[in-house]
């Protein structure tokens, strides 16, 4: 699942995502009739709409061994919401489980289904790592994306201060309340070049693309870099 941010603003994300999960023998498919999973549908309170995208997701992918998503927050739509948006509808509903149970944040995907703690690959700097608020929050998850961040040869992993707070993006938030965004934007980014590391690393879209408009606008050395684009670097899928 490419998601709709990694479709529209980040496909090289995507591109690195597929490279690397056929590096690690994973067979990979792309159901060309994906669209975005519905949570800003539902954030913004069209239930039942988010419902109808939840629905038309669930037959998209039925057929799926794993579903592997570079992100965060839609690896916790589709594993937290869709069971009750679905609720009403039995057969729905079982499927929204049965998709649930066999849907991974990519990071996830690699250190818990494929077992592995490392991809092999290098990187020369230091990189600091944000935690975005769906995958940290939503999913639990802290330890997968470090875990492999340190098994990169030659890279060096540095502890970002305030690595679990917001990035202010926040979805429509950042739109709706755009000062506050800022606010809390300019405080995450002096904490990363407090850190002194090259690259600033996240596992999701959203999170990326207010942080590297962040940096870019204060004329920062530090690349804001997806965790797929850190573990296979640039080349053919």
């Amino acid at each position: 699942m490419i998601t709709c941010l990694g479709d529209m603003f980040f496909p090289e994300v995507g591109v690195a995502m597929v490279r690397l999960l056929r590096r690690l023998g994973v067979d990979v498919e792309f159901p060309p009739g994906q669209t975005c999973c519905g949570m800003p549908l539902f954030n913004s309170g069209y239930h039942a709409d988010a419902r109808a995208v939840a629905a038309r997701t669930v037959k998209l992918f039925a057929d799926a061994g794993h579903v592997v998503v570079p992100s965060g927050s839609c690896a916790w739509m589709v594993k937290a919401e869709y069971p009750g948006l679905l609720a009403d509808d039995p057969a729905l509903h079982a499927e929204a489980r049965a998709l649930a149970a066999r849907t991974y944040e990519l990071s996830q995907f690699l250190v818990e289904v494929l077992k592995v703690s490392g991809v092999g690959s290098t990187f020369s700097g230091t990189l600091t790592y944000h935690d975005s608020c769906h995958l940290l929050r939503g999913l639990g998850e802290s330890r997968a994306p470090r875990t492999l961040l340190r098994s990169l040869e030659h890279g060096e992993l540095v502890e970002l201060p305030g690595s679990d707070e917001c990035c202010g993006f926040g979805g429509s938030f950042s739109v709706r309340l755009p000062e506050v965004s800022t606010a809390i934007l300019d405080k995450k980014l002096a904490s990363v070049e407090a850190t002194g590391a090259d690259c600033l690393v996240a596992c999701d879209a959203g999170c990326l693309m207010q942080m590297a408009g962040g940096l870019s606008r204060r004329g920062s050395r530090v690349r804001a870099l997806h965790l797929a684009q850190v573990l296979a670097p640039e080349g053919p899928p």
